[in-house]
């Protein structure tokens, strides 16, 4: 039976809404607030990643034709000025990336492309300079921040600043990283003439490369250039295999997010 005003339990049930109302209206007013709010994030976040992504995308289209035409050592006059402009015009599209969504790995993404064409072009301190900023971004992944570590400590070294390298390589750096951080210590101690550490440095990367059945030729010949000879290490089975059909060429994309060798 519904109440009225003269039911016996309709003063109690008024003055439960009335203490108990504003609780109520507040706590769905919050879920409210919390629900559009959650909704406007997602919208105006994804609105941002995408226009980061589309900058992104566009700088990355123009890097790869930087890099095609600075492969070819005939160019005319006029397609050396043209590639000169590119490259400007990439380095201004990274900054412009950088200046608006400095804290995404787009713009880390964009960062790593102006460096490997700064080291292409010789320019190590810019190089420096320019993966210090990308080194600054906290995009949480250790992965990511040793890949820029590593890379950071090689242009200080190539740039003349060995202790300055040497401090950065010796960061912790998650286990996957290690055999590149032992072999880039060696090469730091090398330039220091400390022949000893360096001896050290790359037996330990050689002997971490081992424990996962993995060789690198490079390493090699720097252990021979100092006298060491380095035990060979047999590939994992089943890595290497008869082909079956004439060879293919082989095309391989770098994951940064992935790779342990920097470049």
């Amino acid at each position: 039976m519904a109440l009225t005003p003269n039911s016996p339990n309709a003063d109690n049930s008024m003055q439960a809404l009335k203490q108990y109302g504003s609780y109520i209206v507040t706590a769905i007013l919050l879920a409210l607030a919390a629900y559009f709010g959650w909704t406007y994030w997602q919208d105006n976040h994804a609105r941002v990643d995408t226009v980061a992504a589309d900058h992104y995308a566009d700088i990355q289209r123009l890097n790869e034709e930087v890099s095609l035409a600075s492969q070819n050592p005939d160019l005319e006059a006029e397609a050396k000025a043209a590639l000169s402009d590119s490259r400007t015009q990439l380095n201004k599209d990274i900054d412009d990336l950088v200046s608006t969504h400095g804290d995404s790995v787009y713009a880390w993404q964009a960062l790593m492309i102006k460096a490997r064409q700064q080291v292409d072009g010789d320019d190590f301190t810019g190089a420096s300079e320019t993966l210090e900023k990308a080194l600054a971004i906290d995009l949480g992944d250790a992965g990511l921040t040793a890949i820029t570590r590593l890379r950071y400590a090689k242009t200080l070294l190539a740039a003349g600043d060995a202790d300055a390298a040497l401090a950065e390589a010796n960061n912790d750096m998650p286990s996957s990283f290690e055999a590149s951080q032992q072999e880039l210590l060696g090469d730091i101690y090398l330039v220091q003439d400390n022949k000893d550490s360096a001896i050290k440095s790359y037996n330990n990367a050689w002997e971490l490369l081992r424990s996962r059945q993995e060789t690198r030729a490079v390493l090699a010949l720097k252990m021979e250039s100092l006298g060491i000879v380095p035990e060979p290490i047999e590939p994992q089975a089943g890595l290497l295999q008869e082909p079956t059909t004439a060879e293919q060429p082989l095309v391989i994309e770098e994951n940064t997010a992935t790779a342990e060798q920097p470049s």
